[in-house]
């Protein structure tokens, strides 16, 4: 299903019965429903309506991405696309996207044809849905004499899909690749018009997104925040969307000084929150309850220690049911200890979220724990490898 559009009439409630609402999870537009996904199964595949694609082809087009994406662009067009983000000059992440190489494909050159252009290379590049005409925007203010063109797909044109669990394998032919943002991901798979993966189990976008957040990857500018988190705070450099070795590209000085300092200290993590009342602790790991009731956090909202000590812990990002994805300090919210200055964290340390009422809906407070994955810990040991 697309993505929500807020609503134009607030829904107001006696907070009795404020538990009958939900905020939709990607757009905060209020919903009269407590509906949530059930658990991912192991083996599915799912739509994904709320990611478009910009077409980019020409000569240049190679050289054209290589000054303005964080991963290394191949000279030579493979069969396999890959993770990477476009950035401001300030090194802030603009966008997470996919690439990939396309000239090899027999339906990406006719959908050139039909639309009376040609090219010599040929690139898809999927991002967020609601920032699609941004990016080409992007893309323009840099073309000047490139031979490059570029056309934002229409909805329909081609379809973007997420399988995990196994089965079909990519053909030679596929547009697509192996999701690498974390062990276990999938594979990414890009079809013309409606075409569709084979076999069974096809789930919504909503599974595909509850998965991802058990997985702790973010993904959109509702969650990776635009023009304001830093690439490794957002964890695409853990999930393998920066080439550290390459030249120049927008946004790179600052990328790279922060891995060099090895200090980044927030990311993004899986959270789970709880009811700060009665007899409920902290969950001890992370488990997702499709029948929690939960009215959910406003986006933003502040994460702060339980006793109002110290300062702000971190920032709700977005969640589903009882679980979500949160930008937290990690030395005040996790056991993880980055410097020599000592960490905040203390296991008996707890945290909530508290959010004001706005119009439409009201304030409220919920507890909040947060859990390191654990393919964090192997990658921040493989990039201190890689610096030393």
């Amino acid at each position: 299903m697309p993505p929500l559009k807020p609503t134009s009439l607030p829904i107001k409630a006696p907070r009795r019965f404020q538990f009958r609402l939900r905020l939709c999870y990607r757009c905060q537009s209020t919903l009269a429903s407590t509906s949530n996904p059930p658990p991912p199964p192991p083996t599915g595949y799912a739509p994904l309506p709320t990611r478009r694609l910009i077409s980019l082809h020409g000569r240049d087009a190679p050289h054209f991405l290589q000054g303005l994406t964080t991963q290394n662009i191949p000279s030579s067009i493979s069969t396999s696309g890959f993770y990477s983000a476009f950035l401001n000059a300030s090194g802030r992440v603009l966008h997470d996207v996919f690439i990939y190489p396309a000239g090899h494909s027999k339906d990406y050159r006719e959908a050139l044809l039909r639309g009376d252009e040609e090219g010599d290379a040929g690139f898809l590049i999927e991002v967020d849905a609601n920032e699609v005409e941004a990016l080409a925007k992007h893309l323009k203010r840099f073309k000047i004499r490139a031979k490059v063109g570029i056309r934002v797909m229409e909805e329909g044109e081609w379809g973007i899909w997420q399988r995990w669990g196994g089965g079909g394998e990519q053909n030679a032919s596929d547009i697509g690749c192996e999701d690498n943002r974390a062990p276990g991901m999938g594979h990414r798979i890009i079809m013309l018009g409606n075409g569709r993966p084979e076999g069974e189990g096809e789930v919504t976008v909503e599974s595909y997104d509850l998965r991802r957040i058990m997985m702790g990857v973010a993904e959109g500018q509702s969650e990776i925040l635009k023009e304001s988190a830093l690439p490794q705070e957002s964890n695409i450099d853990y999930m393998g969307g920066i080439d550290f070795r390459k030249g120049c590209y927008v946004g790179q000085e600052l990328t790279i000084r922060t891995h060099h300092t090895g200090v980044v200290r927030k990311r993004i993590l899986p959270v789970q929150i709880y009811d700060t009342g009665g007899s409920s602790s902290p969950p001890q790991e992370l488990s997702y309850n499709p029948d929690s009731d939960f009215v959910l956090p406003l986006r933003g909202s502040n994460i702060s220690r339980v006793d109002k000590k110290g300062r702000s812990a971190g920032k709700w990002l977005g969640g589903l049911g009882n679980v979500g994805l949160a930008l937290c300090r990690l030395e005040v919210m996790t056991d993880t200890v980055l410097t020599g200055e000592g960490s905040q964290w203390h296991p008996d340390h707890e945290f909530k979220v508290a959010w004001e009422s706005e119009e439409g809906w009201e304030g409220g407070e919920v507890g909040i724990k947060a859990f390191v994955p654990s393919w964090h810990r192997g990658r921040a040991e493989a990039q201190k490898l890689h610096r030393h």
